[in-house]
């Protein structure tokens, strides 16, 4: 059994300001009435942890693995223009580019879009 009697004032102590009451706060963790149990706040926990960064790579891979072709990043990178999807700029990126985009052709952008779906980026 854990017991906190933590009493923690980040709030006022960053407004220097003096709090005008007081909150005490049990919790017991473990089994049985009034407790709250470790495993449901580890549950939870993981919900909000954050999703894995998908990369270019990894859509890569699954793209060849479910399809038998491989797609060029440039092609990921204009579905994913296409879709309003976040881009980061490219350690390599030019002003200018040296040839026009190419469209990738539809069975590669429906593969992607598919792949985009399974990573649960759209």
């Amino acid at each position: 059994m854990f017991r906190f009697d933590t009493h923690v004032e980040t709030i006022v102590l960053l407004s220097h300001k003096s709090p005008d009451s007081v909150i005490s706060v049990t919790v017991e963790f473990g089994e049985g009435e009034g407790k709250v149990p470790l495993d449901a706040i580890a549950e939870r926990a993981k919900k909000y942890q954050p999703k894995p960064k998908i990369t270019y790579k990894m859509i890569q891979e699954y793209v060849e693995k479910k399809y038998g072709f491989k797609v060029h990043i440039a092609y990921i990178a204009e579905v994913k223009r296409s879709l309003g999807l976040t881009m980061y700029d490219a350690l390599s990126a030019t002003e200018e580019l040296k040839q026009p985009r190419k469209r990738p052709p539809k069975e590669k952008v429906e593969a992607i879009t598919d792949t985009l779906k399974y990573f649960e980026v759209i």
